[in-house]
């Protein structure tokens, strides 16, 4: 048998093996160079990304330090191809930026104001970055307590304020503590800040925000009269009284157990010339005769309502039964023109009536005896609302909202009775708001139903005297609103009638508690009771969505913050397209 020379296989064996070792050091070498040209790839990019998001807060900045720069509409270069700079404030060598600003979303302002920074970032070697970031405008709803000025009145008697709280004036807390449970700012200092407790934190000497003006306010007119909601009122100069009153109402609509849809609120709006009648204040002659001559108190029979003032014969000393009407378990008070008052709705009375609302009257209600003047305060039976009501004047208040309005009035606003929202606030679905933009003082009246009254006058004032009765259904009262008075929020004559009459919880004062949800935004800070047990004691909440979603058109801070940050496709990256993409028509 014949072998062959095994010496040539070894060579093709070697030959082949130091191919493959080559072409494994050849790939390697690829793979590698490709590795640091991804590497440095990602490094540029990582860079230029910096750059643009450094950019989007260095045009907040400059945004909020000069109102300004932003456009009203549009948008506008902030900066064009400049050089950027690292923190130590060397320039980034071959990298330069350019930044626009400009209005974005809904740029009505009914869901707040937005707008956009979009930054392109480049360096020379052709790399590109496209940057948006969302910046919003904040809502004065974001405060629970807000002053421009605190005078001499102080936190005491450990206040617990939950929410943001801001004043541009010295924040004062005595002795007797306060807790804040939410950040504390002031533009000037806290006096007595060792008797505060901070929950999250305080700060002293920040930023003095500007309060809102009557030129804010106004602005509202043409967002109410777009929606039918522009009211005319009259001016009483009597604080506590006027001779207008809206009346929130939720109907059940399409007979599901609640009043919870879209399309189930609405407003009523009384008129007279009576602003006594309207909010069911005390009778003139009341330090005399306590309430025998009112038409707004008295009591049930067999279902029907029957005064006061229509018991009394008019001959003094007769024991005749208008005591007992204010005196009996069916005793009430209500509003003038209220449905209870006659046992139906009724249009016009002896000292006032009902507007008809100026639109279109839904089928959904036009079978109701009040269906004409039924206001719609939802899009879908009101497609031009905006969410905004406007009253030239002073108006009162009270009632059930269906919806996110917020009410503009130039004078006062008096909360009449219970102010309340269909969906409990604290469930934080922000389903209902009510912003209360007022351009003098919003204040609680110290009428028959917020305040107890004495039905047969003071000792000594013709009626013998007698203890302090409660004409509704609750003694404390309730107010869901985020308020914003250009000048206070009050109580009428805080510092006069009883001082332990209805008690709030454990504690004894005259009006029982005050329940407030929402937030309180004032010129100064008006007073609610007294600690001697006159008035009111406070009982306030904080509503989360104040912040998160505030009232239509509801005035802001303009100071700008942080919003979602976004990238952008830069192939062929056009800014003016882009803005108009933005911005919806």
């Amino acid at each position: 048998m014949h072998i062959h020379n095994e010496r040539g296989i070894a060579l093709v064996t070697v030959l082949l093996v130091t191919l493959v070792v080559l072409t494994l050091m050849s790939t390697a070498a690829v793979l590698g160079g490709n590795t640091a040209l991804v590497t440095r790839y990602r490094q540029r990019e990582t860079l230029l990304t910096s750059v643009a998001d450094a950019g989007i807060e260095e045009a907040r900045s400059a945004v909020n330090g000069t109102r300004t720069l932003m456009p009203d509409t549009g948008y506008k270069a902030f900066e064009t191809r400049a050089v950027v700079y690292d923190a130590l404030g060397n320039p980034i060598p071959n990298v330069t930026r350019t930044t626009y600003i400009g209005p974005t979303g809904i740029t009505s302002g009914q869901y707040g104001v937005f707008a956009s920074v979009v930054t392109v970032a480049k360096d020379i070697f052709g790399n590109t970055v496209v940057r948006r970031g969302e910046i919003d405008q904040e809502s004065f709803a974001k405060y629970a307590y807000f002053t421009n000025t605190e005078g001499l009145i102080y936190f005491a008697n450990n206040d617990q304020i939950y929410g943001p709280v801001h004043s541009n004036d010295v924040i004062n807390i005595v002795a007797s503590g306060a807790t804040f449970f939410g950040p504390v700012s002031t533009a000037k200092t806290i006096s007595g800040r060792q008797y505060g407790t901070y929950k999250q934190g305080f700060e002293e000497n920040g930023a003095n925000i500007p309060f809102p003006t009557t030129a804010d306010l106004n602005k509202l007119r043409t967002q109410a009269t777009t929606g039918n909601m522009l009211i005319t009122s009259t001016s009483t100069g009597v604080l506590g009284q006027a001779t207008m009153r809206i009346e929130f109402v939720a109907l059940d609509l399409n007979g599901d157990g609640n009043a919870t849809d879209d399309n189930e609120g609405f407003i009523r709006v009384y008129q007279s010339d009576s602003a006594g009648w309207v909010v069911a204040d005390a009778p003139g002659n009341y330090g005399q005769f306590g309430l025998r001559n009112s038409q707004n108190c008295g009591d049930f029979h067999l279902g029907v309502f029957k005064s006061a003032q229509s018991h009394y014969d008019g001959t003094s000393g007769t024991a005749d039964t208008w005591s007992g009407a204010l005196n009996n378990v069916t005793k009430r008070c209500y509003l003038g023109g209220s449905d209870s008052l006659w046992g139906s709705f009724k249009a016009t009375d002896a000292h006032g009536q009902w507007l008809k609302w100026p639109g279109p009257v839904s089928p959904l209600v036009a079978f109701r005896p009040d269906g004409q003047y039924l206001w719609p305060i939802s899009r879908a039976l009101n497609p031009n609302f905006k969410g905004v009501i406007f009253v030239n004047g002073d108006v009162a208040m009270s009632g059930k909202l269906r919806g996110r309005v917020t009410v503009a009035a130039t004078g006062n606003v008096v909360i009449a009775d219970n102010l309340t929202y269909v969906t409990d606030p604290s469930l934080g679905s922000c389903a209902d708001i009510l912003g209360l933009f007022v351009g003098n003082d919003v204040v609680m009246a110290n009428n028959t139903l917020n305040a107890p009254q004495q039905p047969l006058g003071p000792a000594g004032g013709g009626g013998g005297g007698n203890n302090y009765n409660t004409y509704k259904a609750t003694k404390d009262e309730f107010v869901h609103a985020v308020v914003l008075a250009l000048n206070q929020f009050t109580v009428e004559n805080y510092n006069a009638g009883p001082t332990n009459a209805e008690g709030c919880q454990t504690q004894k004062d005259g009006r029982g508690c005050l329940y407030v949800t929402g937030g309180i935004i004032q010129q100064s800070r008006g007073p609610t009771g007294l600690s001697d047990g006159h008035g009111y004691i406070k009982r306030y909440a904080y509503d989360v969505c104040g912040q998160n979603n505030p009232p239509p058109y509801f005035p802001t801070t303009g100071h700008y913050t942080r919003g979602h940050y976004f990238e952008v496709d830069p192939t062929n990256f056009d800014v003016a397209a882009y803005f108009k993409l933005l911005t919806p028509p």
